[in-house]
């Protein structure tokens, strides 16, 4: 009797495969994902450079929710039996307050006055303050080694935005430093809330939960702006084509098949390219200047937050290992 073929694994799917399946293929996948997301900073400042940074941050979070209503309806989530349950939907709030409002806000805001580079040196610490959430919130007792590199990540940052703001903040910064926290707890909580969801569900629904709030918002600044919006140039709505795409909705769908097939924990290390992903993107969408000590910093930064995730974390009280989740807590959209 002939054996029937295994049916193929979705091309998008948010579940881990088996431990055997080959990781070829999972990390080109997870380069894509971070490839897209790393021009996210780039493509802000192009848009916010004649539209409104609100306007931008939230117009591009309805454009990427009415898609994740799309890939839910597909993947058959909408039914009553595969919805978020009970306390599922404020944990989604939390996430969506972080990653679907808070950090595009507050890196939009801060693309009007500050080049792109010198937003990718402040953002690239977001995994290592991702971590220190995650810690929080699970109970855990990180290592001193891993607060070490906290801090140390956090003195570098603070060092480079005094270097460039010639011995002080910028306004900007304090706007980036929002991002990063904001970022960090959708991240945190999205993370945990992942394991129980799927990774493309709870970003979904993120983005869908948060549209009765932000419709008519946006619609009130479109109004608002309208003579703005009409004279805006091409070239302003191509970055909010992108970021309102790519960054919050394709790199998705990369990203999660990368960490599905290649494994969180192997495909996850791509994301310490991405700071160097977005100097590149500054300088050739928008000409901006790479200087050495700009890269020493970001060189400096990256290996501060390697070391910081590789340092132990101990859990508060035994308990069983949860699976891997297919969201990496730290992913900069």
């Amino acid at each position: 009797m002939r054996a029937s073929r295994p049916a193929p694994h979705p091309p998008f799917s948010s579940t881990p495969p088996a431990p055997a399946a080959p990781a070829s293929g999972g990390m080109l996948l997870g380069l894509t994902g971070v490839a897209i997301f790393s021009q996210t900073l780039p493509f802000t400042r192009m848009a916010v450079a004649e539209l409104d940074p609100i306007f931008v941050a939230l117009a591009r979070a309805v454009l990427a929710a009415l898609l994740a209503l799309g890939l839910l309806a597909w993947r058959g989530a909408l039914h009553a039996s595969r919805r978020p349950r009970g306390g599922q939907w404020p944990r989604l709030a939390v996430t969506a307050l972080g990653v679907v409002a808070g950090f595009p806000l507050f890196s939009s805001l801060a693309m009007r006055e500050v080049p792109a580079s010198h937003g990718a040196i402040v953002i690239g610490l977001l995994p290592l303050a991702t971590a220190v959430f995650a810690a929080w919130f699970g109970r855990e007792r990180p290592s001193a080694a891993f607060w070490l590199s906290a801090l140390a990540g956090s003195a570098l940052v603070v060092g480079f935005a005094v270097w460039q703001g010639a011995g002080g903040l910028q306004h900007a910064d304090w706007y980036l430093f929002g991002a990063v926290l904001l970022g960090a707890l959708g991240y945190a909580e999205g993370g945990k809330l992942s394991r129980e969801l799927g990774g493309l569900e709870t970003i979904s629904w993120a983005l869908v939960v948060s549209l009765p709030l932000l419709v008519p918002v946006v619609a009130w600044l479109t109004l608002r702006d309208l003579p703005a919006i009409a004279a805006a140039s091409p070239r302003a709505w191509g970055g909010m084509a992108y970021v309102s795409v790519f960054s919050m909705f394709v790199g998705f769908l990369f990203w999660y098949a990368g960490l599905a097939k290649g494994g969180v924990a192997r495909v996850g290390q791509i994301q310490l390219l991405q700071p160097f992903l977005t100097l590149a993107g500054g300088a050739l969408i928008l000409s901006e200047p790479l200087d050495a000590p700009t890269l020493a910093f970001a060189v400096a930064v990256i290996a501060v937050v390697a070391l910081g995730r590789r340092a132990a974390v101990q859990q508060a009280a035994p308990a069983p290992a949860p699976e891997p989740p297919p969201i990496l807590p730290g992913r900069i959209h």
